[in-house]
């Protein structure tokens, strides 16, 4: 009888299909929503931001299928009745639900979030990177990575805006500088080896870019005037696509750059061998 009453034997063709829908919907939507969406995890801090992600899709999955499902259920039981009911509760009662029920959700959606979140952000933002971190200095314009290595003094060269040449010396290299003898300058690649720690140091010559690493979680902006850096831990070997994930441009789209993740002694051939040609 219970049954009966939730789900009425015979339902009008309108009320069946609208109540369908909404189950349907619901169902389809947490169906889609449960893919894989991102690819293969490279980094450390990263199983921290998938964990972040997972949790997000989970909770608003579920508040989502609970919500058309009782959506649906509501359609079907009011179905057969021939007016409008009288209130089931007070008005008070309503406006206190209604609050409880909206923080409950904030709590779940954001109280998690933020427990996940915060230790990620501190490894990624607020961690101090250990003297042995690999820096790289990333100067983006369009539509190129200009990548710099310090060389072995592990001072960087000083730059000069007055210098820059787009064919010769791209981030402005004040050659006179003893530092900047040893410096690597490359464009569009990266090399870093495996397990250990690395900065980037981030700047734009013109506009904002988004350095992208989707495999590492890594995504930082460019910004004229500023320079951010982030610290992460490669923890695959491969090459992995850097991406700008700004529009910076016409020719926004072919902003690509590649990162490789190699073993300390392939890294340090991979380091000599451009030493030697830049």
């Amino acid at each position: 009888m219970a049954m009966r009453r939730i789900f009425p034997l015979k339902l009008p063709v309108e009320a069946l299909l609208v109540g369908g829908l909404f189950l349907l919907t619901g169902f389809l939507g947490v169906g889609y929503g449960a893919r894989i969406w991102l690819p293969p995890l490279a980094s450390r801090h990263g199983a921290g931001i998938d964990a972040m992600l997972t949790y997000l899709l989970v909770a608003v999955g579920a508040l989502f299928l609970v919500g058309h499902v009782a959506l649906g259920v509501l359609i079907w039981r009011a179905a057969r009745q021939p007016r409008i009911t009288h209130r089931l509760a007070t008005r008070k009662t309503e406006w206190v639900l209604s609050a409880a029920l909206g923080l409950l959700m904030a709590l779940v959606a954001e109280g998690g979030v933020l427990a996940i979140g915060i230790p990620v952000w501190s490894e990624y933002f607020g961690a101090v990177p250990p003297r042995h971190a690999l820096l790289v200095e990333v100067t983006a314009q369009q539509f190129v990575w200009n990548v710099r290595y310090p060389g072995d003094d592990g001072v960087f060269g000083r730059t000069d805006a007055r210098l820059i040449d787009d064919a010769s010396n791209p981030i402005g290299t004040d050659r006179d500088d003893p530092a900047a003898a040893d410096d690597v300058v490359l464009q569009n690649e990266i090399a870093v080896p495996v397990g250990q720690p690395v900065t980037v140091r981030l700047r734009s010559k013109d506009v904002i870019h988004s350095f992208f690493l989707p495999h590492l979680r890594v995504k930082q902006d460019a910004v004229p005037g500023m320079t951010p850096e982030i610290v992460f831990v490669p923890t695959r070997k491969g090459t992995f696509e850097i991406a700008c994930a700004e529009l910076c441009g016409l020719a926004h789209y072919r902003m690509q750059g590649f990162l490789h993740v190699l073993s300390e002694d392939e890294f340090r051939l991979w380091l000599q061998e451009h030493s030697s040609g830049s």
